[in-house]
C-alpha cells in the first residue's frame, strides 16, 4: 500500500500534509472535532492517527457496510502527529485514499506500475464493501514476490534499468519518522528496514549489504523471531568466512529434510467401515454448524460439514497428504479471513482406535488447522484447532448424534 500511495503521490494525486477527512466528507460524522480534522497522510503512514489503540483487520472484515466511516468513528484521543499507536485502520485509509483519487483500488492501480514490471502474477487482494482494498493484509502471493519487493526497495526503486518506484519516495519510507523504529510503514531495525505482516510474513532490506530476505511463514505472535533475525543477519554479512566443507554438507542435509508437516504415518480402524457414509447432526452451536459426515473410500477420506454458508468437503489422504481447493468456513480461526474458495493440503491418520485426527493446510495462508474427530457410539466428538490466530485456537467442542 505505502508503494501505491509513492506512487499515487507522484502523480500529484495528494499530498503528505492533506487532511484524511478531506477525501471522504459524505462517510464523516456530524461533528469533526478539531484533533480529527487535523489528521494528515503523513500520520496515517506514521501511525500516528491520534487513535489510543489498535484496529486489527479482523474487526472490520465482518463488517459489511462502510469500513471508512468505520474509521472516522474511531476517537482520536491523542493529537495527530504525537503519539505512535500501530493500527491496521491507518493503513486502510491511506488505501482508500488511493482508490479515492486514481479511481482503482491498490492491486489495480500497481499492475502496471510495479506488479507487471517485476513479474509478480497469481496474486489476490480482495476488497471490502466499497470495493477498496483492506491495504494493511490480505494479499495473497508468492514468496518471491516479497522477496522482490525487497530487492526493488534495496536497488532504491530501480528495476531492470528502469525507475519504478520514486528513488526519494524509497529514501523517505526507511527514515525512522518515530524514534528509531518506524518509517513509512516500513519498521526499521538493526542495520535494516523491513516490511511486517502479522504472523511473520516479511521482507527485510538491508541496503548497507545489498541484501535482501524474504519470508513467509505461520509463527505465533510475540515469540521474537525477528530479533533472531536483528542478532544473526547484519552479523553474517561481516567480513569473510572460511570454506567449510564439513558444515556445507552439514547445512545441506538439514535443508533437504526440513518439510512443513512430519511425516504422515498411516493407520487404519476398523471403525472406519462402520461410520463411513453416515453423517453425524450437531446441537445448536455459535458456529452454525448443522452437521459433518466421514466417507472413507481407497487411500482417501472425504469430510464434508454443512453450515450456515452450504456444504464444505475436503479430500484428506490416508496414505499421503492431498492437494486440492475447498470452501471450509474457517473464518474465526483465520483471523476473520473467509476467501470463497482455498487452496488446501490435507492428511489424515487414525490416532488410536476411536480417534481420526486431520491435519488441513491452507497453504496460500499462515493457517493450518487440527481437525480431531472421536467416536463413541452413537456420537462423535468434533473437535477444531489452528496453529496461529489472533484470537483463540481452538473452536468450541460438539458433540453430534448420528442422523
Amino acid at each position: 500500500t505505502v508503494s501505491a500511495v509513492g506512487l499515487a503521490m507522484a502523480d500529484k494525486r495528494f499530498g503528505l500534509h492533506d487532511k484524511a477527512v478531506s477525501f471522504f466528507k459524505d462517510k464523516l460524522p456530524p461533528d469533526v472535532d478539531d484533533k480529527l480534522a487535523a489528521m494528515t497522510v503523513e500520520d496515517l503512514l506514521t501511525m500516528r492517527t491520534g487513535h489510543a489503540s489498535m484496529t486489527s483487520g479482523s474487526a472490520w472484515r465482518p463488517i459489511k457496510t462502510s469500513w471508512v466511516a468505520e474509521f472516522f468513528k474511531i476517537p482520536v484521543v491523542y493529537q495527530p502527529g504525537t503519539k505512535w499507536v500501530y493500527t491496521s485502520a491507518a493503513t486502510y485509509l491511506l488505501s482508500a485514499i488511493v482508490t479515492k483519487t486514481t479511481g482503482e483500488t491498490v492491486a489495480d492501480y500497481l499492475k502496471p506500475r510495479l506488479f507487471d514490471p517485476l513479474g509478480i502474477s497469481g496474486y489476490e487482494w480482495p476488497v471490502g464493501p466499497e470495493g477498496i482494498s483492506p491495504g494493511a493484509n490480505g494479499l495473497s502471493w508468492k514468496t518471491v514476490d516479497c522477496l522482490k519487493l525487497g530487492v526493488l526497495y534495496a536497488q532504491n526503486g530501480m528495476w531492470n534499468g528502469k525507475q519504478v518506484l520514486p528513488a526519494d519516495w524509497v529514501a523517505a519510507v526507511q527514515q525512522p519518522h518515530v524514534k528509531d523504529t518506524y518509517g513509512y510503514q516500513w519498521w526499521i531495525g538493526p542495520e535494516t528496514f523491513y516490511a511486517d505482516g502479522l504472523f511473520d510474513q516479511l521482507s527485510f532490506v538491508f541496503p548497507k549489504h545489498n541484501a535482501v530476505l524474504a519470508i513467509t511463514a505461520g509463527i505465533p505472535q510475540r515469540t521474537g523471531f525477528n530479533k533472531l533475525v536483528f542478532r544473526h543477519f547484519p552479523a553474517m554479512f561481516a567480513g569473510t568466512v572460511a570454506k567449510n566443507d564439513a558444515d556445507a554438507e552439514k547445512l545441506k542435509a538439514r535443508t533437504a529434510a526440513l518439510q512443513l508437516l512430519p511425516p504422515l504415518v498411516p493407520a487404519s480402524s476398523p471403525v472406519a467401515a462402520q461410520i463411513s457414509g453416515k453423517t453425524w447432526q450437531m446441537p445448536e452451536n455459535a458456529d452454525a454448524i448443522k452437521s459433518v459426515g466421514l466417507s472413507f473410500a481407497d487411500k482417501t477420506c472425504t469430510f464434508s460439514l454443512e453450515d450456515g454458508r452450504g456444504t464444505h468437503k475436503i479430500e484428506v489422504g490416508l496414505d499421503a497428504p492431498r492437494e486440492g481447493t475447498t470452501t471450509m468456513t474457517g473464518n474465526k480461526l483465520h483471523h476473520e479471513y473467509q476467501p470463497e474458495m482455498m487452496r488446501v493440503v490435507a492428511s489424515g491418520t487414525w490416532r488410536d482406535l476411536r480417534t481420526f485426527v486431520m491435519t488441513w493446510t491452507f497453504v496460500e495462508s499462515a493457517f493450518r488447522d487440527t481437525v480431531t474427530c472421536t467416536f463413541e457410539g452413537p456420537q462423535l466428538r468434533f473437535a477444531r484447532s489452528v496453529n496461529v490466530n489472533s484470537s483463540s485456537l481452538d473452536m468450541p467442542t460438539l458433540i453430534g448424534r448420528l442422523a
